[in-house]
């Protein structure tokens, strides 16, 4: 996993910050243009060939910070314009990710390398295992033939030396589900149809070409114009800011939204349905059910392990029964979910109760450009306690342990977690579509509750966090011991 620290994300988050400011001083269409040109000064070394290029590149990384896809760009066409139109427009656009092909590096197809580490050893083990023949010694190294080769890893697993490496296509390698692909020009293309909006190739891509299109610009306008905004934030945000509880809800308060809802709440009504839901499954003699929660996963199954479709829980997510509890507090807010996850976006674009969904980065943008430093904060009061088990939906097997705790018998309960939708956490989904299918052996032993989470470690390990993972997770435990109920609500 790239390391959360590093130049191509600072670099998105700079753009927001930029943004946001200009927008909220009511400059944003007249002086957005000024942003290339102060990220990228003539007196700057330059990433690509020329400032020029770098600038050219920055604008649309702007574009796409103001929600636009890159795939519409328009050379002759000003900032100011896309600004005027993402100002302009009335719902988000899909899809939620756009690729910048001028950044894109048109990384060489995925290989194996001999690298000056090899020694020319006796054993040769590198070119005893390998099956199809494709490596011999030359001039006292190995060498391998691309023409034979078929990328099985198999040398480099035996190298002694570790002589051996992978030259991998960073986004390609994180995606799980083969949805990224080469043009003929080399350059990474999405295929939206096979994507599960998971955000491991907007993650891993060094070179910043993958990028998810803010609705931040969207969300300052309707605050700016004075409309019921309200901000519904996942369990995993607090970890984020290292919020005390509470400090949270006065920040979101600060930067003008009008009601806070911690989508903990919603994790408790999910949680006392999936709990239901289970019980009743297995009286009727279902194999197995799988938790609802992770939009990325229940997309995985529905386009790739079809099989294991009808063992998805019919229970609604966290985010949808908080903007329902906004909603019926106030039908006439925009109900805005805050979160780490691009797949989210793709759900909220499906749920009729929610508005926007901005990610960690475009609030911690807004916080920035308003000034607001959350650890400094007025807490306010929650206006309803989640439970522990409620706010543990952040971390992987937090679900699981929710529906147990829930349950008349929990004894009955056989719980496995995916932690992660990797490549191999996709052949683990295929293998309990299998099972569901009958083409592979059912046991007693057999989990009959799977939880799956596309992120491993949960959600505070999201595509868009700000904080690293295991920081975020110690983060969350004091948040959770620091104010959440003990148990469940007496129903």
């Amino acid at each position: 996993m790239l390391n959360l620290n590093n130049n191509a994300v600072q670099l998105k988050r700079e753009i927001l910050v930029k943004i946001a400011k200009l927008q909220l001083e009511g400059k944003l269409v007249e002086e957005v243009r000024t942003i290339p040109k102060e990220l990228a000064p003539l007196d700057k070394e330059p990433v690509r060939c020329c400032v020029y290029h770098d600038r050219e590149i920055l604008r649309m990384r702007v574009m796409a910070r103001l929600g636009h896809s890159v795939e519409d760009y328009d050379d002759e066409k000003r900032l100011g314009e896309f600004a005027q139109e993402a100002l302009d427009r009335e719902t988000p656009t899909w899809p939620m990710l756009t690729v910048l092909h001028e950044a894109c590096n048109a990384c060489v197809k995925s290989h194996y390398m001999v690298t000056n580490a090899c020694q020319a050893c006796l054993a040769r083990p590198c070119m005893m295992n390998c099956g199809k023949h494709a490596i011999e010694i030359k001039n006292g190294r190995a060498h391998i033939d691309e023409e034979a080769c078929v990328n099985c890893g198999l040398c480099m697993q035996n190298c002694p030396y570790h002589a051996i490496i992978k030259i991998p296509v960073p986004c390609e390698e994180a995606c799980p589900v083969g949805a990224i692909t080469k043009d003929e020009n080399g350059k990474e293309q999405i295929d939206y149809h096979k994507c599960i909006f998971c955000g491991n190739c907007m993650r891993e891509c060094p070179f910043g070409a993958m990028m998810d299109k803010s609705q931040l610009v969207d969300v300052i306008k309707h605050i700016m114009n004075g409309k019921k905004v309200v901000a519904m934030y996942a369990p995993a945000i607090a970890a984020q800011f290292r919020a005390a509880p509470g400090q949270l809800e006065g920040a979101l308060k600060e930067a003008g939204f009008a009601k806070t809802w911690e989508v903990a709440i919603g994790a408790d009504i999910t949680s006392d349905n999936e709990a239901k839901e289970f019980e009743e499954r297995m009286e009727e003699g279902h194999k197995m059910m799988t938790t609802s929660c992770c939009p990325a996963y229940v997309r995985a199954v529905r386009r790739h392990v079809p099989e294991l479709e009808p063992c998805i829980s019919e229970t609604k997510t966290p985010m949808h029964y908080t903007a329902e509890i906004a909603r019926k507090a106030d039908p006439d807010c925009i109900t805005v979910f805050i979160g780490p996850c691009l797949a989210k976006r793709r759900e909220g674009m499906d749920d009729d109760f929610v508005d926007y969904v901005l990610s960690i980065e475009d609030v911690g943008a807004l916080f920035i450009a308003k000034g607001i430093d959350v650890a400094k904060v007025e807490p306010l009061p929650g206006t309803i306690i989640p439970t522990v088990s409620g706010r543990n939906f952040a971390v992987s097997g937090g679900v699981a342990e929710a529906v147990r705790v829930r349950l008349k018998h929990p004894e009955k309960l056989r719980a496995a977690v995916i932690n992660g939708l990797s490549k191999e956490g996709m052949k683990q989904l295929a293998n309990y579509g299998k099972i569901n299918a009958g083409t592979l052996p059912y046991t007693e032993e057999t989990p009959n509750l799977i939880e799956v989470m596309a992120c491993q470690g949960g959600c505070i390990a999201g595509p868009s966090v700000i904080t690293n993972p295991k920081v975020a997770a110690f983060q969350l435990k004091k948040y959770v011991e620091a104010g959440a109920a003990d148990k469940p609500a007496d129903k």
